[in-house]
């Protein structure tokens, strides 16, 4: 896969881009809420962790297979950090990626989500050109479901206890979308849409 350089993507409110080393109070405060980290993988990050975070993820190209590639979530307006959204290439099927996102509290709810995964899919998508990218959630997580269904993503499977997951056993829904389906997604128009 040969892609250009990532600089940054542009949605009308946010900027995506690699992760600076100005982000680090932000990302520490948002990745050390409990309520933000009570469907992610951690429960908490230290500064040290973060600044490593940070580091690696400026060595970081997307599309690098088996490398979680994370974009910062940026409020265009402000420059401050909400966020952020990870894309990992599948390293045995390069063709194929998964995404996860993380947002501060004060941006959940509003919109931020969907736009910047729309954003990341375009990408992953049109520039990167991927054939199918999915998601995983836990089957709890009613924010992240409403998530996948609004992007048009089908749910594919649902595991029953297939993870231990903070202390007990959970179920996830795995949600699929592929690049054609995306692209004729974004080209068919919403009732009222000007085309």
């Amino acid at each position: 896969m040969n892609t250009p350089t990532f600089q940054s993507l542009e949605t009308p409110r946010l900027v995506l881009r690699q992760f600076k080393d100005e982000d680090l109070s932000a990302f520490l405060s948002y990745r050390n809420d409990p309520e933000v980290a009570r469907y992610q993988s951690w429960h908490s990050i230290t500064e040290s962790q973060a600044k490593d975070f940070i580091n690696k993820q400026k060595s970081i190209q997307t599309g690098m297979p088996g490398e979680w590639f994370q974009f910062a979530i940026v409020l265009k307006d402000t420059g401050v950090l909400i966020g952020d959204c990870g894309l990992k290439v599948n390293k045995e099927e390069p063709r194929q990626a998964e995404f996860g996102i993380t947002l501060s509290p004060p941006y959940q709810g509003v919109g931020v989500a969907s736009e910047a995964v729309a954003c990341m899919l375009d990408y992953a998508f049109k520039i990167l050109g991927l054939h199918r990218v999915i998601a995983i959630t836990d089957c709890l997580n009613k924010s992240s479901i409403v998530l996948m269904e609004r992007l048009g993503m089908r749910r594919e499977g649902h595991y029953i206890q297939n993870i231990w997951f903070k202390g007990a056993w959970g179920d996830e829904y795995l949600y699929a979308i592929l690049q054609q389906e995306w692209l004729q997604k974004k080209m068919t128009p919403r009732i009222g849409q000007r085309v």
